[in-house]
């Protein structure tokens, strides 16, 4: 991670912890065959250990609250949050644990690690772009990362589906993951 001409690595490195009022947690999925439903999670928390010295020692945790679910429509959500999909009620987090990172190129990283949905752990890579450090108002020193990746929500157990009149599912099995993350520099 190349740093800012004002935040040396020494000043960079260190712990963080994402601010939620700043991130976003979000999916996309193709509803019907012909249009994307956007949607993220509200409640979360996650904590970094950011390396910009040597990246690939850097890790990463996430924990997001199921119930936390919002596409914009209520119905849609209160069945999201069925054992149609998530089940909820009987798995209420989805976890990430970072189990590596890899230079990709001066600002880009894939993290890989373990995400657990429905108490099924798979691994998964996420590109991400590391897009700049500053100090904020308040004296705080923050990062910035923007990344995606694309699973298939079956491998997972989320396998509710319909199939449609015309061909086709109503709700596609590829789900892009979207990360919009602002993160502080613990004290």
């Amino acid at each position: 991670m190349s740093s800012d001409t004002a935040l040396s690595t020494q000043d960079l490195t260190g712990e963080y912890t994402l601010d939620a009022a700043h991130t976003r947690i979000g999916f996309v999925a193709r509803h019907a065959m012909v249009t994307k439903v956007r949607g993220s999670f509200q409640e979360f928390v996650g904590t970094a250990n950011l390396d910009f010295t040597d990246p690939t020692k850097s890790t990463a945790q996430l924990t997001v609250q199921v119930a936390s679910i919002n596409t914009g429509q209520e119905q849609r959500d209160d069945h999201l949050r069925t054992n149609d999909f998530f089940d909820a009620p009987a798995f209420p987090e989805i976890t990430f644990a970072s189990t590596g990172v890899e230079a990709l190129g001066k600002d880009e990283f894939r993290l890989n690690g373990d995400l657990t949905i429905k108490g099924i752990t798979k691994p998964v890579s996420v590109d991400f772009e590391y897009t700049g450090a500053a100090k904020d108002p308040f004296g705080n020193v923050r990062a910035g990362f923007e990344g995606k990746t694309v699973i298939n929500r079956t491998d997972w157990g989320v396998n509710f589906n319909a199939a449609l009149e015309t061909g086709g599912l109503l709700v596609s099995e590829k789900i892009t993951l979207e990360f919009d993350v602002s993160a502080i520099k613990n004290a």
